[in-house]
């Protein structure tokens, strides 16, 4: 399977800039993985059997979560594409529901850029594209926000 990008490229357009999804999309799973390896180190330090047992009900328990939010993320990361063109800018999510959102260049209106304190000291930011007559879109949890709009609003 090929990117998106690539099978509607027009003639004489090319990919400037691809942007990714920040890899803060696997907070819970990591989370969810320091709560199932605290479960794991408590249930061999543990002299008690309950909370040996305990600990590795836990850990069982979360690592299977943390699996779930892990694949979750990953899947989103994989079929999620950002792309600025020499014309236009391209945003596609889902795998068998596809959502597409394509605006061109000499429509951008605006781009404005959202980052919070941990979004600036990690480097993820949501993107909001205003278009003359196109309507907004905003793209949640970019990673080089900044970038990926000067990459638009360059010209």
């Amino acid at each position: 399977m090929g990117r998106y990008i690539d099978d509607i490229l027009q003639p004489d357009e090319k990919v400037l800039y691809s942007a990714t999804t920040h890899w803060i999309v696997y907070w819970q799973a990591i989370l969810c993985w320091l709560v199932a390896l605290t479960g794991l180190i408590g249930s061999r330090v543990s002299v008690n059997e309950g909370a040996v047992l305990t600990g590795l009900g836990v850990a069982a328990i979360m690592a299977a979560v943390a699996l779930f939010y892990t694949a979750k993320a990953w899947f989103h990361r994989w079929t999620t594409e950002t792309d600025v063109t020499t014309q236009r800018v391209v945003h596609k999510t889902g795998f068998i529901q596809r959502s597409t959102f394509e605006m061109n260049i000499d429509k951008v209106e605006s781009v404005d850029v959202e980052q919070s304190v941990l979004g600036r000291l990690v480097g993820y930011g949501d993107v909001t594209i205003l278009g003359v007559g196109e309507g907004k879109k905003t793209i949640r949890l970019i990673a080089s926000p900044l970038d990926f709009r000067s990459h638009i609003t360059t010209r």
